[in-house]
């Protein structure tokens, strides 16, 4: 199932944008253009996380997350325009999860909302096994047909993170910001590079699964129903 996220912001084209961003990424997305809204579509939706701007009419985000952090532990990403140290303390004091200083980025964004996903999901295994193939993130080894095969540590990470979610296809910015980092000032290339020379590692290993290129979009670790 989507999980929820609520955008509790008063400016209508980066409500509009954030949406649009987000439900790229698959999540359903609830909109509240003031914090009475956004306190009343909190209570009637139960969002899985809020996106709250501080500075709004009716009620501000400090009231918002106020009242939320009463009731609830949802998490809470506060997007302010002022950069100053002391509304980023303030936000956090009060129980904000993460904080965003506009204008937005949106990469960042969708950057921070997984970290915070991750950072509540349970806790995930550090070692996946497929048909003659292992990859243990915990210790960076990469077992291919019962050999441990050397492989570099962005190589294993991109592994694993495709593998993780088997046959779902993840776009070259998405891979981008999962395994190498929002900031990452490299292009998608290196993505291409990388899975390039992990197909090379992988190559007839098995008939069960398979790094398969979706034209025009991405890549994804697909399984095979061989029985």
């Amino acid at each position: 199932m989507a999980k929820k996220i609520l955008i509790v912001e008063d400016d209508e084209h980066i409500r509009e944008l954030l949406r649009l961003y987000l439900e790229r990424e698959g999540y359903k997305i609830i909109e509240a253009e003031n914090g009475q809204v956004g306190v009343d579509k909190w209570r009637e939706q139960d969002p899985d996380m809020i996106l709250l701007d501080v500075m709004m009419p009716v009620m501000d985000g400090w009231q918002v997350c106020k009242i939320v952090r009463k009731e609830s532990q949802v998490p809470i990403i506060i997007m302010t325009a002022k950069g100053e140290t002391f509304d980023k303390v303030n936000g956090l004091e009060m129980g904000a999860d993460d904080y965003i200083v506009k204008p937005l980025e949106m990469r960042e964004v969708v950057a921070r909302v997984r970290a915070i996903f991750r950072r509540f999901a349970p806790e995930e295994k550090e070692k996946i096994s497929f048909d003659k193939l292992t990859i243990d993130k915990e210790a960076y080894d990469l077992i291919i047909d019962g050999k441990r095969v050397d492989a570099p540590p962005k190589e294993i990470e991109l592994l694993y993170f495709l593998a993780q979610s088997p046959n779902r296809v993840f776009t070259r910015a998405q891979l981008l910001d999962e395994v190498w980092g929002f900031d990452y000032a490299g292009d998608t290339r290196t993505v291409d590079v990388h899975i390039k020379r992990l197909r090379e590692k992988l190559d007839g290993v098995s008939d069960k699964w398979a790094i398969s290129t979706k034209w025009g979009v991405g890549y994804k670790f697909e399984t095979f129903d061989k029985d």
